[in-house]
């Protein structure tokens, strides 16, 4: 079982950054592919970056690609979402997700199994 919570949302001008951390528990992070997605009000969820199990291989949605970085640190067992050049259209609830999809970096969020509870970026113009 693993349980992920994420941190460093908030409210940022366009153009500016800001990181994301997701700290999961349990001792098998290592096993798990891990995956950011995120929800904008009225919109469906849609997946933005993520990272396999080793960190060797690295995925990013076409909408962030050159602005967002995946990462993680097995020692801190936590992956990062760096997001700079932030635009409106980035304002959401982030997610991340922990699933066993192995070398796989999967943007199919029904391969994620466990999921935190969300962390709100707003990005104002």
């Amino acid at each position: 079982q693993v349980q992920l919570v994420e941190s460093g949302g908030g409210l940022v001008q366009a153009g500016g950054s800001l990181r994301l951390s997701c700290a999961a528990s349990g001792r098998t992070f290592s096993s798990y592919a891990m995956g950011w997605f995120r929800q904008a009000p009225g919109k469906e969820r849609e997946f933005v970056a993520a990272t396999s199990w080793s960190g060797g291989s690295t995925y990013n949605a076409d909408s962030v690609k050159g602005r967002f970085t995946i990462s993680r640190d097995y020692a801190k067992n936590t992956v990062y979402l760096q997001m700079s050049v932030l635009k409106p259209g980035d304002t959401a609830l982030y997610y991340c997700a922990a699933g066993m999809t192995g070398w796989r970096t999967s943007t199919n969020a029904d391969e994620y199994e466990h999921w935190g509870q969300g962390t709100q970026v707003t990005v104002s113009s």
